[in-house]
């Protein structure tokens, strides 16, 4: 019995020892590339996996994410020979495990090394302005170049982008100064478009004021014309109205000699040094025998 137990014993540590340590979970996004007496044999992907004790080895763990790498800012010179300083972001990832731990030694290294050099011979094509403004095009071109490179190393180069460009003191302060002029260029050209509007919509008010004083002009000399022309009418109008009482009256010779006699003395009462003599004189007489005639006819 006790051999037994002593048996069992034994057996139960030589699982915990050999068997248990050899047992692995591999997680997502994770991937183990294993060997066997010191060559490839597989790779596991995400699971449970149990290798042989002593025979089989994991000889990397690979993560399958996207994986960024901010590198050092490398010294560039451009086509016009000015120096400067650029820091490049890459952004790549793990396609093949295998060919990532057996294509080169210290891939990220590599990657590194690779980004500067295309770096420099891509900048070197380059004039400064071109430089500064063209940062989509190399871009695009190191993102071309290293991934083409990088196929053989299981890699993928998603993304680079250049994270700083960093000219020389002298040409940052020259640079400062132009766009301080520039700016001030178009304030000048903003505060001239500003004053020419405002002078043409001064203009336009003054026109519009002149026109309206004119119309205004207009519109009142037509009313004074206007009442003087009812004016007139009215009084031609009274005097056809009289005109027409006197003819329906059947007014005699007399009435008429007296409103002539009644216009006479309006005349006379007036400052006119002038006397009109009536030329056939016993015609005044009559006419004054007649006035009398007609008050005391009338008391």
């Amino acid at each position: 019995m006790d051999s037994f137990m002593f048996i069992i014993i034994i057996i139960a540590i030589i699982v915990v020892v050999l068997i248990l340590p050899n047992i692995r979970v591999v997680p997502q996004a994770k991937s183990y590339v294993i060997e066997r007496l010191g060559s490839y044999f597989t790779t596991w992907g995400n699971g449970l996996h149990v290798k042989i004790p002593f025979i089989d080895r994991v000889s990397n763990q690979v993560t399958l994410k996207e994986i960024v790498k901010d590198f050092a800012p490398q010294p560039v010179i451009t086509k016009d020979n000015v120096t400067m300083q650029i820091d490049t972001v890459v952004y790549f990832q793990i396609t093949d495990p295998k060919l990532y731990t057996y294509g080169v030694e210290n891939p990220i290294n590599a990657i590194e090394n690779l980004t500067a050099t295309t770096l420099r011979n891509i900048i070197g094509e380059l004039e400064l302005d071109q430089t500064l403004t063209s940062r989509d095009l190399i871009n695009s071109k190191m993102r071309s170049i290293l991934d083409e490179a990088t196929d053989a190393w299981g890699i993928k180069i998603n993304r680079v982008e250049l994270k700083n460009i960093l000219p020389p003191r002298e040409i940052q302060e020259a640079m400062e100064k132009q766009m301080r002029a520039e700016r001030e260029r178009r304030e000048q050209i903003l505060k001239a478009e500003g004053e020419k509007r405002s002078s043409i919509l001064i203009a336009e008010g003054e026109k519009e004021s002149a026109i309206l004083r004119a119309e205004a002009d207009k519109q009142a000399k037509i009313k004074a014309a206007e009442g003087e022309a009812e004016s007139l009418l009215k009084v031609k109008t009274a005097e056809a109205e009289g005109i027409r009482l006197i003819k329906e009256a059947k007014a005699d010779e007399n009435v008429i000699a007296l409103k002539s006699l009644e216009t006479l003395s309006n005349m006379a009462n007036g400052q006119s040094t002038k006397i009109i003599v009536p030329s056939d004189l016993q015609n005044v007489a009559t006419l004054g025998t007649t006035i009398k005639e007609m008050l005391k006819n009338d008391k």
